[in-house]
């Protein structure tokens, strides 16, 4: 009886500590969250004017506030998602380093470059959908009824538009990464992803229908396309996660 009791006070401050490593964690992401978008309040207004608002203006598309506090919230929610944005590696490296404590030793040392990878993926998500995502679907939706309406879009909307674009592209591009842990732990194989490709693609589309905050097929398609060309991607990234192991063991 003491012996188990003394078991179960080890398992109880386990758990304890697990809970303020998350604590101290969290705080960790938070403050360079904050950090990161007080940085960004010093640039708020190259972000809004020509970061936020540039794809709508280069369309000749004009934004309108609707509400006597609407240019000072699109300012805090412009500095607020640059600064989760900015710290995404700092986030990441905390989630891994949480993470971490359950793995191999071995595993442990690809902290750096597992962390350096989702980043890329995420911001590559990003870098395509602002570059490409946004400004087609804009350049799409202007050419309609331009003879009869004037389409001026509501600031609030058009933040939800773009962030919606934006923050779903930066995760549907993290397939690589999500395979990558998926075949580390046996869940996923290169033979079952050939297997239902088909299964996938239909999947992937209902994906992009659900991502894209618009009901037109270009946008949808865009972004469908380069998560088909992820997926035959994440088969090889699949192979190289399960074969690691064996080389290392050799």
């Amino acid at each position: 009886m003491p012996n188990d009791k003394k078991n179960n006070d080890e398992r109880e401050m386990g758990f304890l500590d697990h809970l303020e490593e998350l604590r101290s964690r969290i705080v960790y992401s938070v403050l360079a969250v904050l950090i990161c978008s007080i940085v960004a309040g010093f640039f708020a207004d190259f972000l809004v004017k020509t970061v936020l608002l540039g794809p709508m203006l280069k369309v000749g598309l004009k934004p309108q506030v609707l509400t006597p506090y609407g240019i000072m919230l699109t300012y805090m929610q412009v500095v607020v998602v640059v600064g989760i944005i900015a710290a995404m590696p700092i986030i990441l490296y905390h989630l891994w380093k949480f993470v971490s404590p359950g793995l191999l030793p071995h595993e442990r040392k690809y902290a750096f470059r597992i962390v350096f990878f989702t980043t890329f993926c995420f911001m590559s998500g990003i870098t395509f959908a602002y570059f490409i995502l946004v400004p087609t679907a804009l350049t799409f939706f202007s050419t309609f009824g331009t003879d009869v309406f004037t389409l001026n879009i509501a600031i609030n909307e058009y933040i939800s538009f773009m962030l919606s674009l934006i923050l779903g592209a930066g995760l549907v591009f993290e397939l690589p990464m999500i395979t990558f842990f998926l075949s580390k732990f046996g869940i996923v194989t290169p033979k079952f992803m050939r297997k239902y490709r088909k299964h996938a693609i239909v999947i992937i589309l209902i994906i992009s229908a659900v991502v894209t905050p618009t009901p037109d097929m270009l946008t949808q398609s865009l972004l469908a396309a380069p998560m088909i060309v992820l997926y035959e991607v994440s088969i090889f990234i699949s192979m190289f996660a399960q074969k690691k192991p064996e080389q290392e063991t050799e």
